[in-house]
């Protein structure tokens, strides 16, 4: 079990973060093992197809043997993000900078017990420039393999994963930090003890209890995360990468195009009173705003424009049942009490 100690001062300094690196390296963990989640399998068969064309332009052997027989990861391969969303360039520039001890011991470190594959054999050689040659090949690689894999559909990724920060921030104040923290993973418990807390990662690999001291928490959710992984050891600031909700929604077959051909979809659902108030298009998204959503996310969610969305959405607001809201550069709806009687058929 790994034990971050946290005070008032560190809830206060509580922060979210994406990482589009840190999704490109979790990634390989699905490209290697598809069993680790099969909500990711229409992404692995595109992404394999992508490589397959490649005709052997793109090392997998050793990209995969990053990944280890636990799927365990490299620590380094994963810096902290310095701010709300890096790119992914600065990122990988960290990784290039990590000194050759520091790949040495984390790459034993996430194959332990057993022995390095041998693509990664340079990194028990004597000497700096073979681990510091290994390091460079595999930044080269993880370039390359973001441009391929992640790049491609890192918007939908980003919507997915700033819905499912909108969603905890209002968990957090609507109910503190137990709120926030009591449905993230079933790997986590919050336990409160006068002015500090204690915030346990239970079903760990390793262990140790450290103190925030004023640090703070960072956060990062991540599609392809499937449970919780805070720093390996206790000398990191504390951080959290954790799985995010909505993954589901991102490969998901396209919907019934009710927003193009709103007659014909009211047509078979007759006997739906909320269609037959509303039409199909809007009683569709009154359901979808059960919990707040911008218009991009909405429109990706049904395979439609924005601009279509947005039509239905200014008739949903002034009829009183959406509410809006500017969260940074987003605007966010969300149904109003009168929509979720209305939708609830109260």
């Amino acid at each position: 079990m790994i034990s971050f100690e946290l005070g008032v001062e560190d809830l206060a300094h509580t922060r979210f973060a994406l990482s589009p690196l840190g999704e490109t390296v979790l990634s390989l963990r699905v490209l290697r093992d598809p069993g680790v989640s099969v909500l990711h399998l229409p992404w692995r068969r595109s992404v394999l197809a992508r490589i397959a064309g490649l005709g052997g332009g793109l090392d997998t052997g050793l990209l995969l043997s990053l990944v280890a027989d636990l799927l365990t990861l490299p620590d380094f391969l994963t810096p902290r993000p310095a701010v709300f969303e890096p790119h992914f360039e600065d990122e990988l520039a960290v990784v290039r900078s990590t000194p050759p001890d520091r790949v040495r011991r984390d790459l034993l470190a996430a194959h332990a017990p057993h022995p390095l594959p041998a693509p990664l054999h340079a990194a028990t050689a004597p000497g700096d420039g073979p681990v510091t040659a290994l390091r460079d090949t595999v930044c080269e690689l993880l370039h390359r393999y973001w441009e391929i894999a992640i790049r491609p559909v890192w918007p939908q990724i980003r919507l997915v994963a700033e819905a499912d920060m909108t969603y905890r921030a209002r968990q957090l104040a609507r109910g503190g930090a137990r709120l926030l923290f009591a449905d993230m993973h079933p790997q986590l418990r919050w336990e409160d003890a006068g002015s500090r807390g204690f915030l346990r990662v239970h079903r760990t690999i390793g262990g140790y209890e450290a103190k925030a001291c004023g640090r703070g928490l960072l956060l990062v959710p991540s599609v392809f995360a499937h449970k919780c992984a805070p720093p390996v050891g206790p000398d990191e600031p504390p951080s959290l990468l954790y799985p995010s909700r909505g993954a589901a929604t991102l490969w998901e077959a396209e919907p019934e195009p009710v927003l193009r051909n709103g007659a014909d979809a009211a047509g078979r659902a007759a006997g739906d009173a909320l269609v037959l108030l509303l039409g199909a298009p809007r009683a569709r998204l009154l359901r979808m705003l059960a919990e707040p959503a911008a218009t991009a996310e909405l429109a990706r969610r049904l395979r439609v424009t924005p601009s279509a969305v947005s039509q239905h959405l200014r008739v949903l607001h002034a009829a009183g049942l959406a509410t809006r809201t500017r969260h940074g550069r987003q605007v966010l709806y969300r149904r109003s009490r009168l929509g979720d009687r209305l939708a609830s058929g109260g």
